[in-house]
């Protein structure tokens, strides 16, 4: 098949932003080829399943200052995968940031916020039943998004960034090929996304910081279109045509993990790359990251609708009777959608002094009918993701480190 000039430098341009980040590739599948029993099936159609993988090692020096080495298995910033609800953190992170930008006296990440209606399909919020003061605001959203990934929360914040304003955010952090175009679940047009509902913070029934309705002028669609699968469901009927992802969000696996190492080691990435976060804005999403829903307070979550595991692919496969490890924490965003099941993770280990970076996809969809909710997450996705996990966090029980790290500021308590 014949590539076009602009397909040529967008897979040069590709290599290079690969090279530069000196990614082994070598060292993935030599692990997945040490368990033929849990691999062997994602090795052989990698390719069908679309599988990447972005792991990265960390090595302290004596002071306790992270390096990084990274390894990946296919992985390739230009192909696409729907992120579903990965594109959740940069929500939260952007929501945070713009509290503090804004700067404007009383308004608080867990400021009551006011959502309003001007546009077709709007939907209004004057509070929040699940939250301690019945109150809607940033910080509670975030909670809702970070333990249990609720889609309305992620559309609030959506909302309070504006199309632009999430985009823009994160092409100034480095986040190049990321696109974040649409609300989720809700199913609005491309013209609904790009107008976002107007809000308001009030605090004691006064007004601190009110924002109009914003109507995005940019296209962030990619040229070329993107389709796949062999057909797709409309309503009752299923039609026998590749299903388009051209309109949909976009995340490359390489930037969701650029954006976990700004998220949990600041210091340690560009100061171009760092967000406008403040120590306890950090705490904040490590710790709502990290909890499991069934230690949350305000929200309340319980059985059987919430467990221990759920969101928590990597090292447990979201099992709802996964043995929970007390020494691991996990902090992460997941995502499933479309056969599509996502994990972007740094996982630690307190007792053993153990601490990587895993993120990875797979496309679980074997049937090629999208829009059927059929997939194969039981089978192929969540197998997979539980062996990865198990597989990278048994290497790193045995590789040699010159000094163990010092996780103590990973630590929280957990208990509201």
């Amino acid at each position: 098949m014949k590539r076009t000039l602009i397909q040529f430098l967008t897979i040069l341009a590709m290599s290079t932003q690969l090279y530069a980040q000196k990614i082994d590739f070598q060292l993935l599948p030599e692990l997945m080829k040490s368990q033929p029993e849990k691999f062997q099936f994602i090795l052989d159609n990698a390719d069908r399943l679309r599988v990447q993988i972005v792991y990265t090692q960390i090595n302290r020096d004596v002071l306790n200052r992270p390096s990084f080495t990274t390894y990946g298995f296919r992985l390739n910033p230009q192909e696409y995968f729907y992120p579903a609800s990965t594109v959740k953190l940069p929500a939260c992170v952007l929501a945070l940031q713009k509290i503090n930008q804004l700067n404007k006296k009383g308004l608080t990440k867990d400021t009551p916020m006011f959502t309003g209606a001007e546009y077709e399909r709007h939907t209004p919020v004057t509070g929040d039943s699940t939250s301690a003061n019945g109150m809607a605001s940033v910080s509670h959203y975030a909670k809702k998004i970070l333990m249990v990934s609720d889609n309305d929360a992620f559309n609030r914040l959506y909302e309070f960034m504006g199309q632009e304003g999430f985009n823009d955010g994160l092409r100034a952090k480095g986040l190049k090929d990321t696109r974040i175009v649409h609300r989720l679940e809700v199913g609005m047009s491309v013209e609904q996304n790009k107008r976002t509902n107007p809000i308001s913070f009030k605090e004691n029934t006064q007004v601190v910081y009110e924002q109009p309705m914003i109507t995005a002028t940019k296209e962030y669609f990619p040229v070329e279109p993107i389709k796949m699968g062999k057909g797709y469901v409309k309503g009752d009927a299923t039609i026998y045509e590749p299903f388009e992802f051209t309109q949909k969000n976009f995340f490359p696996l390489i930037e969701q993990q650029q954006l976990l190492r700004a998220i949990i080691f600041p210091n340690a990435v560009p100061k171009e790359q760092r967000f406008d976060l403040t120590n306890e804005d950090y705490q904040f999403l490590h710790k709502y990251m990290s909890q499991m829903p069934t230690e949350s307070k305000y929200p309340a979550y319980s059985l059987p609708d919430y467990w221990p595991a759920y969101c928590k692919f990597l090292m447990y496969g979201g099992q709802k009777d996964a043995a929970i490890n007390p020494n691991i924490r996990i902090f992460n965003k997941v995502g499933d959608a479309y056969g599509f099941l996502l994990d972007n993770a740094y996982i630690v280990d307190f007792e053993k002094g153990i601490e990587f970076m895993l993120s990875a996809v797979i496309l679980c969809n074997e049937d090629q009918i999208f829009n059927d909710s059929k997939y194969d997450y039981d089978t192929i996705g969540f197998p997979f993701m539980k062996n990865l996990g198990e597989l990278v966090y048994q290497y790193e029980a045995n590789r040699p480190k010159k000094h163990l790290p010092n996780l103590s500021k990973f630590k929280f308590q957990y208990d509201k």
